[in-house]
């Protein structure tokens, strides 16, 4: 009977079928006990993403070391015995680094300072070891023939780049020519890397990758003009880049628009874009006319000329659906305000984000997003308080689906006791019926769930709130008895004894398994 099963498709019908059990390793791992033929489809994709996956220990790392070649391995234990660490590496059957998918640099590290954690290692030569064991790991993996979907360069991992790895790519490009998301961050300092040998590193990516979907750069704090131009040629030799991620982490580089500038070489494909750290104008002046654009968040925005950034606006076409800002520095209302009415019923997705600071002239902007934004299905909105302006807005949003208030503290600590539960109950009247998911965990209005919920007429599906006490716990199960939509309800603490208590009811789950991103799919 097992003999005809592996007869026809079926090979290759369970080998789609474990594909998809890629994030379950107990289930993977039982699959590879059952046959040998099991075995062999499972265990390629339990070791394609060994580093971020918990499951997989630290002596994970004895596998690859064990494979490294016989030169190399008589080095590293040499070293490893002058530190008085004793260890034998195991036989394999498998080629483990064969099979590797994603690379994280960071992970990586973490798994060996595990491992050596695990080998009782003397701190003395603890960050030389690891380096060392970093290094070869990474040129094991280059040369097993190992072809890569996903690598996140964190270069605060590395203490340099040795000319070997850059040849050893060279030799072997097939082990970044699949590459669909790449990161490239942590490159901080001039003199932690020889710039010729880093700058040569990016060449090579910009040569091999041309398939990315995903490019997510953290911009160096300083001006290379070798380093920017090999971050450019990445972009530009990409074919259908469709999501876009930049960072400038450590001020207003003057630089920038040349990164910046260069996306217009993906005006066909580009489809999202998150840029932190530079001029409103410059970011609208890009992407003018970007046919697939549909997701822009700009973050730690410098503000633009508002006059500017309107005959910019106002020349141009964008189809932005889905508005992510987010600043420290001060929210720049009327530039949001001009964004928002260029972007008009077309928006469906927005996200306003002041962090340390209040958003100025919330009249002017709530005002707009009610005149011109009446398609909004998700709203994620920062310090705005429960005014009779922001109920109104609510009230006529007729398609919000998702909402999330975040610190409404210091609004509401100014009113009375009696005012406050008021709002609360006008507040509650005012939720559409479209409404499936609320977010009060980072507002005052936990304290006042229960008649936030006693006058609630929304079909909420999921709630997210900070804590949960016996009146909360009755609130929500009166309310999942009288509306019967209910399902999931967040807290940063599960209670075991309220989890049993509303069993039947509704399910309680952690907090950050609840949360909904502006980004996420609206079901």
């Amino acid at each position: 009977m097992a003999s005809k099963m592996l007869m026809g498709d079926m090979p290759e019908l369970m080998e789609n079928i474990l594909n998809h059990l890629n994030k379950e390793f107990n289930s993977l791992y039982s699959c590879a006990l059952v046959s040998r033929h099991w075995c062999k489809i499972s265990i390629p994709i339990l070791w394609q993403d060994p580093f971020t996956f918990y499951h997989h220990k630290p002596l994970i790392i004895s596998q690859y070391l064990s494979s490294l070649g016989k030169d190399e391995k008589i080095g590293l234990q040499f070293m490893l015995k002058a530190c008085k660490i004793n260890t034998q590496f195991p036989k394999t059957i498998f080629d483990y680094a064969s099979f590797l998918k994603v690379l994280d640099l960071y992970f990586l590290k973490c798994k060996v300072e595990n491992w050596l954690s695990l080998q009782r290692c003397p701190k003395a030569p603890y960050n030389l070891l690891t380096f060392t064991i970093i290094k070869l790991l990474i040129k094991k993996f280059i040369e097993s023939g190992a072809t890569l979907q996903e690598l996140n360069l964190d270069f605060s991992v590395l203490d340099e780049i040795q000319p070997e790895i850059c040849y050893s790519l060279e030799q072997n490009m097939q082990f970044l020519s699949r590459l669909q998301d790449l990161s490239i961050n942590s490159i901080s300092s001039k003199s932690k890397f020889n710039i010729e040998s880093l700058a040569t590193l990016l060449k090579i990516l910009g040569k091999a990758t041309t398939k990315l979907n995903t490019l997510n750069i953290e911009v160096p704090h300083y001006y290379d003009p070798q380093l920017f131009h090999s971050l450019i040629c990445i972009i530009n030799s990409q074919k259908q880049l469709k999501q876009f991620y930049m960072s400038d982490t450590y001020g207003f580089s003057e630089n920038l628009h040349n990164i910046i500038s260069a996306l217009k070489s993906q005006k066909q494909s580009l489809q999202e874009c998150r840029i932190f750290g530079c001029k409103f104008t410059e970011v609208f002046k890009v992407l003018a006319n970007f046919e697939n654009l549909e997701t822009l968040c700009v973050g730690g925005c410098k503000s633009s000329n508002n006059k500017e950034l309107l005959k910019i606006l106002e020349k141009n076409f964008y189809k932005i659906n889905t508005f992510e800002v987010i600043t420290n520095m001060g929210f720049d209302t009327l530039n949001i305000v001009q964004c928002l009415k260029k972007f008009g019923s077309l928006l469906q997705r927005l996200k306003l984000e002041a962090i340390g600071d209040d958003i100025v002239e919330q009249s002017l902007l709530l005002e707009t997003i009610k005149s011109f934004c009446p398609n909004i299905t998700y709203l994620y909105i920062w310090d705005i308080g429960l005014s009779a302006q922001f109920q109104e807005l609510i009230g006529n949003l007729q398609k919000l689906q998702f909402l999330t208030l975040y610190d409404l503290d210091d609004e509401l600590d100014e009113i009375i006791e009696e005012d406050l539960r008021r709002q609360v109950i006008q507040f509650a009247g005012r939720l559409p019926s479209t409404l499936q998911y609320l977010d009060i965990n980072s507002s005052s209005l936990n304290s006042y769930i229960d008649i936030l919920l006693n006058h609630c007429n929304a079909p909420l599906k999921k709630l997210i709130i900070s804590h949960l006490d016996e009146k909360n716990a009755k609130a929500l199960i009166e309310f999942s008895i009288r509306k019967r939509t209910l399902n999931y309800v967040g807290v940063h603490n599960v209670n075991e004894n309220f989890k049993k208590e509303m069993e039947g009811y509704v399910t309680l789950v952690p907090y950050e398994n609840a949360v909904i991103s502006v980004t996420n799919k609206l079901e």
